[in-house]
């Protein structure tokens, strides 16, 4: 049960142009449908970063309940995105915050207000640097009303070797989001925000109807999972398992596996890895969310057994540039690929930034899930009447 809305290319109609030279332009500028890899790629994966100590106990996991009330333990609902950050120009990141703040402030008690936001990576660019903080995170998000949870993107591991100031890799984003106690963050102007106990920088967040295990991919480009993680993951979907058919299993990672856009391309160490530990457990996730992308992607991914897996991405957060996703004229990727089978470009949007709303709902026989992705006007400045367009809505219906 799927709605579908379509963001492809238009083509214009220009008087005494041929339908010959018509087709031939519709044809050039086709976007592709299926995930693409970008070919002639350097090999990045020298900027692979040591994972720093946790701070909590394994098997990392922070229940929501102690972090906050919530007011019904059959729904939920939550914001999320990634690549937020920006050197350059937070306005869009603005309009973005100030969407989801006015949902977050509807009292409609439908049981299905937000009550966080997940942030699936790149809170700040471009290495992570403390001094950015201020500026990229605290100050935008100053009237969110709720807890925000996160993930590393590779910005936020990335090291400057240029920095006046040592320091290791997320160092910054620990003392943000995996703090030991709640405080006031050094770097933030004084910010209300207070640091969250988040207990490593891959963790599982627990809530009432679904279990969201966060992956942490590193610095390289199209992502590194260390061994130690692989087996923790592992673990974590066994037991995620033995909640269903009660809770959903929702996974975030910043590295999206599977895009069709001009920037990334899609991930092959990322669907090597997922369908390594897919094949070897036997488990699935309900839905796999990604960043890295700064645009919105939704694929859909039929399995040996018929079941289908949405993996959406959701990186255009507030990153000023975005990216398109590639005309099938471009020979600079290519779809072909066996890791591509039996996945499809549902849909997408590659000219407006935007967010995610889910709802989660326990049902009879399982939890049903639903992605609501909302767009901007595509301006810098807009007046109090603009509001976000609901642009693509999807329903997951588990366990029955």
């Amino acid at each position: 049960m799927v709605h579908y809305l379509y963001f492809g290319a238009t083509i214009p109609s220009f008087k005494f142009v041929s339908d010959f030279a018509h087709v031939t332009m519709s044809i050039f500028n086709q976007k592709y449908k299926q995930p693409v890899l970008k070919k002639n790629q350097p090999d990045d994966t020298y900027k692979f970063q040591p994972l720093p100590a946790p701070t909590g106990e394994y098997p990392y996991r922070l229940d929501l309940t102690k972090i906050q009330q919530v007011p019904d333990v059959s729904k939920l609902a939550f914001h999320m995105l990634g690549d937020t950050g920006s050197i350059r120009n937070p306005d869009f990141q603005k309009l973005v915050v100030a969407e989801m703040i006015k949902q977050y402030q509807k009292t409609e008690d439908t049981g299905f207000e937000p009550q966080f936001l997940y942030h699936l990576g790149d809170v700040v660019y471009n290495f992570g640097e403390a001094s950015q903080y201020k500026r990229q995170f605290f100050d935008p998000y100053e009237r969110y009303p709720g807890p925000i949870f996160a993930i590393p993107g590779n910005h936020d591991s990335d090291v400057n070797p240029d920095s006046r100031v040592r320091y290791s890799s997320l160092d910054a984003f620990r003392r943000v989001f995996c703090d030991t106690h709640p405080q006031t963050v050094p770097f933030s102007g004084n910010a209300a925000r207070k640091s969250l106990v988040q207990p490593n920088v891959f963790w599982t967040l627990v809530t009432p109807v679904a279990n969201i295990i966060g992956l942490y991919c590193n610095v390289p480009k199209f992502g590194v999972i260390t061994p130690d993680q692989r087996k923790w993951f592992m673990e974590e979907l066994r037991h995620a398992d033995s909640e269903r058919p009660g809770k959903a299993i929702i996974l975030c990672m910043h590295h999206a596996p599977y895009s069709a856009d001009v920037n990334h391309g899609s991930s092959l160490n990322m669907i090597r890895f997922l369908d390594g530990v897919f094949e070897q457990v036997g488990i699935r996730p309900d839905v796999v969310f990604s960043g890295h992308v700064h645009n919105y992607q939704r694929f859909s991914k039929k399995f040996h057994d018929g079941k289908v897996v949405p993996f959406v991405v959701a990186g255009g957060g507030g990153y000023d540039e975005l990216h398109p996703v590639a005309n099938t004229s471009d020979s600079r990727f290519t779809p072909n690929n066996a890791l591509f089978n039996h996945v499809k470009l549902e849909n997408y949007c590659d000219t407006k930034h935007g967010f995610l709303k889910i709802l989660i709902e326990k049902t009879v026989t399982g939890v049903t899930i639903t992605g609501e992705f909302y767009t901007l006007p595509h301006e810098k400045h807009v007046g109090p009447e603009m509001k976000a367009d609901l642009a693509d809505r999807f329903v997951i219906k588990t366990g029955g």
